[in-house]
């Protein structure tokens, strides 16, 4: 905990931000750093609340009471060391999770929650600008060779455990530079890249190899991979979009929203020059999707300098506050603004696209129908079109953000014989382990898309069973929310 009555003597204050008007202009990182004093102030607010709910909404299992009440009293380095024992990479959730610790925050149920997401970022900068983040070879090599395909979330953690277990890693990464999602899928203004080189360059010194530009699928394919080595951590993610299927799909305008966003993120490292495909720049922009990604779409148009977008969601907006099926600590289902959102841009809600018109082979105009929410004939909810509700909207380019499929499983189960689930991701035991002799699976690839902190919390108890695996059934490496040793 932080001061006994710090929430009832300070209010919760967010992260100063740029102003909408500054930031749309460039592709930096937005949101600033807390001035101490109040870093100070909003870690205090974390209370004595005999049970740490926010516990139970993080997936890691950080120790949020205790990098708080350290930071309150001035611990910083304490914090970080707190920290980093159950976290290998807080300078990314710091920056882009939803928090569910703070939705399972014990002030949440009629306060504003304390301020934990920001705290992970401004604890481990601060470690950063002290010298004390540092590469921690480790002491001892035990002469197993691990390979984990994927650079994304759930990959680096499990190839930072299992380094630190002292197994050889090599990382393959299908793109030129590692990352994944964090590289190519989230735009610069929310994660500049060099955040991610910073940390790459300690696991390198750790000893991890990164093998970039290998598609292991291709070559040297599944089978001759596994065979290479003794263990084997699928980590390939789940970006494979879903698809519109109306008339009218065919036409010149509609792109896939991750093919939008890599290709922005190419553009801002130098590694590419703008498509007019992936331009929007004075075009009518219409964004399907409601999510995360359809969000960062919008941000993005907005700085490419799009004449008008229109953010669409297929379901009704939800409540402004929790519905009372929806209790804490649960994932709070209410009204949210975004921050691409707060800058610019329209919102629809309830509105389901029917067909898309073109002239000349170019996408004109986008027609819907509005629906509502009700109860069905078997009690579950149904969207039901209301009648004479169809509306006709111009528009120049269409991005897809209307969710992902799972990951490319085709060859993983041809070659390896890892067996899929109903939904197409790969099928896990209760150690990330799947139906072919030491390949196992953490993220997305098994989960389906989920949340950045459940990718690297899959990770690290990947990383512990592969461990185990390879040293007979046990394993020294921390379970979920249990301390190790740090530097």
């Amino acid at each position: 905990m932080g001061k006994t009555t710090g929430f009832q003597e300070w209010t919760h204050v967010p992260a100063p931000k740029r102003e909408k008007s500054e930031r749309i202009k460039d592709w930096r990182e937005f949101i600033l750093p807390l001035p101490a004093d109040e870093a100070k102030r909003q870690a205090g607010r974390c209370m004595d609340c005999g049970v740490p709910f926010c516990h139970q909404g993080c997936p890691l299992g950080n120790p949020i009471p205790e990098f708080n009440d350290a930071v309150y009293r001035g611990k910083w380095k304490e914090a970080f060391l707190a920290l980093s024992g159950t976290h290998n990479f807080p300078e990314f959730t710091g920056r882009l999770c939803p928090a569910p610790c703070e939705a399972a925050c014990v002030l949440n149920i009629d306060q504003d929650p304390v301020t934990i997401e920001q705290m992970e970022k401004e604890i481990i900068e601060r470690a950063f600008a002290e010298g004390w983040v540092k590469a921690h070879p480790p002491a001892h090599r035990t002469g197993k060779r691990v390979a984990v395909v994927g650079s994304g979330p759930a990959g680096l953690a499990a190839a930072a455990q299992l380094n630190q277990a002292g197994h050889h890693v090599t990382v393959f990464e299908r793109d030129d530079r590692p990352g994944g999602m964090l590289r190519y899928g989230i735009p610069d203004f929310k994660l500049e890249k060099s955040v991610i080189d910073r940390r790459l360059e300690l696991l390198k010194q750790e000893g991890i190899e990164f093998r970039c530009g290998v598609d292991v699928g291709r070559e040297p394919g599944w089978r001759a991979l596994r065979e290479q080595y003794d263990a084997l951590v699928l980590a390939v993610g789940a970006q494979r979009g879903k698809d519109l299927t109306v008339p009218g799909r065919e036409l010149s305008g509609v792109v896939m929203a991750m093919d939008y966003l890599t290709h922005q993120n190419r553009v801002v490292a130098g590694l590419a020059s703008l498509e007019p495909r992936f331009n929007a720049a004075g075009k009518r922009v219409i964004i399907l999707g409601g999510g995360d990604t359809g969000s960062d779409c919008l941000g993005t148009a907005l700085r490419q300098g799009a004449a008008h977008v229109m953010q669409v969601s297929y379901a009704p907006p939800p409540p402004m506050v929790r519905a009372l099926n929806n209790p804490w600590p649960r994932w709070p289902l209410v009204f949210r603004t975004s921050s691409s959102q707060e800058e610019g841009g329209q919102r629809e809600f309830g509105l389901v696209t029917q067909r898309l018109e073109g002239q000349d082979g170019q996408l004109k105009a986008l027609h819907a129908v509005k629906v509502e929410l009700t109860t069905g004939t078997d009690g579950k909810p149904a969207l039901v079109e209301i009648p004479g509700s169809q509306t006709a909207h111009p528009v120049d380019m269409l991005v897809l953000a209307i969710g992902f499929t799972g990951p490319d499983s085709h060859t993983l189960s041809e070659e390896l014989g890892v067996k899929l689930t109903p939904r197409g991701t790969v099928q896990v035991d209760s150690h990330f382990a799947t139906s072919a002799e030491g390949v196992f699976c953490a993220g997305d690839a098994s989960r389906g898309a989920s949340l950045i902190v459940w990718a690297f919390a899959d990770g690290r108890e990947t990383a512990r069973s592969v461990d185990a695996y390879l040293s007979r059934g046990t394993s020294a490496l921390p379970t979920r929310g249990k301390d190790c040793a740090v530097g």
